[in-house]
Order: C-alpha cells, then structure tokens, then sequence
C-alpha cells in the first residue's frame, strides 16, 4: 500500500496552524491536491460542518490508515 496522500484521504495535522486556528493532531480530509506537494484539507466538527479549509504542505500532513498496512 502506498503512503502518497491522495483526494478523500483523511489526514492529522503534525503542526499548530495558529493563523487557520487549527492545532497539531486536528483531522481533516484531503479534497484537493495543489500542485506537486501541497493538499487543500477540510476541517469538519462533529455536526459535519466545515469550520475550515486551507491548502496545506504535505510535509504538515500525516496519512491515518483505517485498515491493516504491511511496514515496509
């Protein structure tokens, strides 16, 4: 399995985003990939309203897995 982030993909935050108001481990979903290393991310609440949206660099951004993933 491929860890290249990708649209619909949810993501954690590695880092504070205090200008977005966002903070290290907030979850989000990738809905856009903005050129070669950066990804627009939703930010939903519990009520699955959107409280933020923001391009992003990949190197800020952690994949989650859901299912079983083999170390490489």
């Amino acid at each position: 399995m491929s860890n290249k982030i990708k649209e619909l993909d949810v993501v954690a935050l590695l880092r504070d985003l205090p200008e977005a108001r966002l903070v290290k481990g907030q979850v989000g979903t990738v809905v856009e990939k903005l050129g070669e290393s950066a990804y627009e991310v939703e930010f939903c609440g519990d009520d699955g309203r959107a409280y933020a949206m923001l391009g992003i660099k990949e190197e800020d951004l952690m994949l989650l897995h859901y299912s079983k993933v083999e170390a490489a």
